[in-house]
């Protein structure tokens, strides 16, 4: 017996020993985790609970590597739960019946549950309902963890029972705390330079489990002498930005150059551009959106900007992918660059209800075309005046339907060619004036 549990024991030493740098590395405390305190301080959301002693059901929202595994276990030891854990891409229906089986068997026995759900979003409708119940009655605490936004993931229902709290992207400092934990751990320094120190935080992009791992295999070679930027890049493969196209990433960024462009910053809309097709975004669908943008935010106060937008595709088209990515930085930095004028969208949205408002108003007799006799006889394009024999090539007839006030949908900016063309309208209005008088 006493070789057995040796050996048993020795096991155990040996899988602790062979496990990642990353989970060897994890916070024994709340007061442990870093880049979230204002989740796990004495004033956070996590620290009042903790001092209350009693934990409402949560949702924890937040990119890859922040601590949402982490802190769920941290918390059911620190308030004295039992800690359950399932995963949404690995479970199904059984699987959750038998956590809730054993959930409620625990309670009786006056040991609570925490059930900790990673990805909770790829369960389906009816199985996040399925958690209600349990969740309601108190069988369980449940606390799920999600990357993306469980307004658009999650339902309602399980939502409006639980307390969402948002976890932050390690920062600098953060991620650089984790690499001091690592360096003691290994009881050396990490073999780079400075400067390549400073380049693998930014390479982790707010992950700390990618940034341990890659500092493990730093720690798995023998250099002769610490790394640069050049030799870290050489030596560890590029991380792929976080970006799913169908997901919030996706809206986030393509919201983020549109507001950058709209804001007149063509240093900002550069980067968003590249973040998108940086990660893989389909470039064309960047394209249209800038295209959109021309019209939208830009229209008649520089009329090039639509132009440059659809030079830029048949450019990409003929070009493809890298060489024509070029033409659509040069649209979306025309676009940013350019005067600004909503002048044109707000005016389609309002000629747009006027003409549901107003049904099938007939147009004045006088502008329309009299192809029969019929026609003619009943006034059909009868006082029509020709604007281009008229004085200034303008007639200043209405054209308005005879039950309906004349409307204004466009008044142009001041700004860019609109300038020009409100110059026009003033004097066209002026002369509509003069001949009403």
């Amino acid at each position: 017996m006493a070789d057995l549990f040796t050996d048993d024991t020795d096991a155990a030493v040996d899988a602790r020993s062979n496990a990642p740098l990353a989970d060897l590395l994890r916070p024994a405390t709340l007061d442990d985790v870093v880049g979230q305190d204002h989740l796990t301080g004495p004033d956070g959301p996590i620290g009042r609970m903790v001092a209350a002693g009693k934990l409402a059901s949560i949702i924890f929202w937040g990119p890859p590597g922040t601590g949402k595994t982490t802190i769920a276990r941290l918390l059911a030891d620190a308030v004295g739960l039992r800690f359950v854990a399932i995963s949404a891409v690995f479970s199904g229906v059984a699987d959750l019946k038998k956590a809730f089986a054993e959930a409620r068997q625990m309670a009786g026995a006056g040991k609570p549950t925490l059930l900790f759900v990673d990805e909770i979003h790829r369960f389906n409708r009816a199985q996040q309902d399925s958690f209600l119940p349990y969740v309601e009655d108190g069988t369980v605490t449940l606390v799920g963890a999600t990357t993306e936004n469980p307004s658009f993931e999650l339902n309602s229902a399980l939502l409006s029972r639980a307390q969402v709290l948002i976890l932050n992207r390690l920062d600098a400092e953060a991620l650089d705390t984790l690499l001091t934990r690592a360096e003691a751990h290994e009881g050396r320094p990490l073999p780079l330079s400075d400067a390549a120190r400073d380049a693998l935080v930014a390479s982790a992009d707010g992950d700390g489990r990618f940034l341990l791992n890659q500092a493990e295999t730093l720690f798995s070679v023998k250099l002769s002498e610490p790394l640069d930027p050049a030799g870290l890049a050489d030596m560890l493969h590029r991380r792929v930005p976080v970006y799913d196209k169908d997901r919030e990433g996706h809206y986030n960024l393509i919201s983020a150059l549109h507001k950058a462009m709209r804001g007149s910053d063509p240093q900002a809309s550069l980067y968003y551009l590249a973040r998108m097709l940086v990660a893989g975004e389909e470039p064309l669908y960047v394209l249209r959106r800038i295209t959109r943008f021309a019209s939208e935010d830009i229209g008649l106060a520089d009329p090039q900007a639509l132009v440059q937008c659809l030079a830029a595709k048949d450019a990409y088209t003929f070009l493809g992918s890298p060489e024509g990515e070029l033409a659509i930085a040069q649209a979306c930095l025309y676009c940013a660059t350019a005067p600004k004028s909503n002048a044109a969208y707000k005016a389609q949205k309002s000629a747009w209800k006027s003409a549901k408002d107003t049904g099938s108003l007939m147009p004045p007799k006088n502008i329309l075309n009299a192809p029969t006799r019929l026609m003619k006889d009943v006034g059909y394009g009868k006082g029509y005046t020709y604007d281009h024999e008229e004085e200034n090539a303008f007639s200043g007839d209405n054209y308005w339907p005879e039950e309906m006030e004349a409307q204004e949908f466009y008044a142009p900016s001041p700004r860019g060619f609109e300038a020009k063309i409100a110059q026009r309208l003033e004097f066209w209005n002026k002369l509509r004036a003069e001949r009403e008088e």
